[in-house]
């Protein structure tokens, strides 16, 4: 199967270009895709979670300590990688996928944080994801965490769900019973009309919430949110825990 012709949501990508910032010192000489939790760099929880779900290829952007994320990455044979090169501009979360949309092809594709870590439920959240799929009322679907079950976060959520899956916006000053938890589905169209170089994904939510066609799966599991150096302790004990 060649380059950019997969069938629908065989094909991911990783965002794995960011910074940072908020794992220092940890990220001063490692890029945050690579730190280690519970044995495994984070990219690899991410990696393993698409080969699980069946996943065929997996684009991979890079751009802070780029070598070390490609060196990495390329030896994977499952899912097959695809390196999308950053090094010139950092381009945040919509500017990394507009560049990368000639591997990702023209079909729905899944979409992961390189920090995407959680715990399954009964059933694999990638699995889920994909059934509830409907590109006919759907622009972007996104796998949100009750605020619940989450462990290291701390914030103030980001959506409230309709009953019929739509997301809104958490209100100026209030808080929202869910937190993205960093995996999607979208559409490669929605990036037709937007920004040349550097823009963030939350104008396509935005704009998908405006249009009604933003919704959410409900995460089943709990969600670790891998964000400074402290929380690391805390993912790992957890994810001992759901072993035992």
């Amino acid at each position: 199967m060649s380059e950019g012709t997969a069938s629908p949501l065989t094909t991911a990508m990783v965002l794995a270009a960011g910074l940072g910032k908020r794992m220092r010192p940890v990220t001063a000489t490692i890029p945050k895709p690579l730190v280690k939790v519970g044995g495994r760099a984070l990219i690899d929880h991410a990696l393993d979670r698409l080969a699980a779900a069946g996943t065929e290829r997996a684009v991979v952007n890079v751009h802070y300590l780029a070598d070390l994320v490609e060196a990495h990455v390329r030896p994977r044979r499952q899912p097959k990688i695809l390196v999308s090169d950053e090094r010139g501009e950092l381009l945040e979360t919509g500017g990394g996928v507009k560049k990368a949309l000639p591997l990702l092809g023209a079909e729905p594709f899944v979409l992961l944080n390189s920090d995407s870590l959680w715990i399954e439920g009964a059933q694999p959240n990638l699995s889920r994801l994909r059934q509830i799929w409907a590109a006919d009322r759907m622009d972007i679907l996104l796998l949100v965490a009750a605020i619940e079950q989450t462990l290291g976060y701390e914030g103030f959520g980001d959506f409230a769900q309709e009953s019929d899956g739509r997301l809104r916006r958490r209100g100026e000053g209030q808080r929202a019973p869910f937190v993205y938890a960093g995996v999607a589905i979208l559409r490669p169209q929605l990036f037709d009309d937007t920004p040349d170089g550097a823009f963030s994904l939350n104008l396509l939510f935005d704009r998908a919430i405006a249009a009604g066609r933003l919704h959410g799966l409900r995460l089943d599991g709990q969600w670790l949110h891998v964000g400074t150096p402290d929380s690391i302790a805390a993912a790992e004990e957890r994810l001992a825990a759901s072993k035992r």
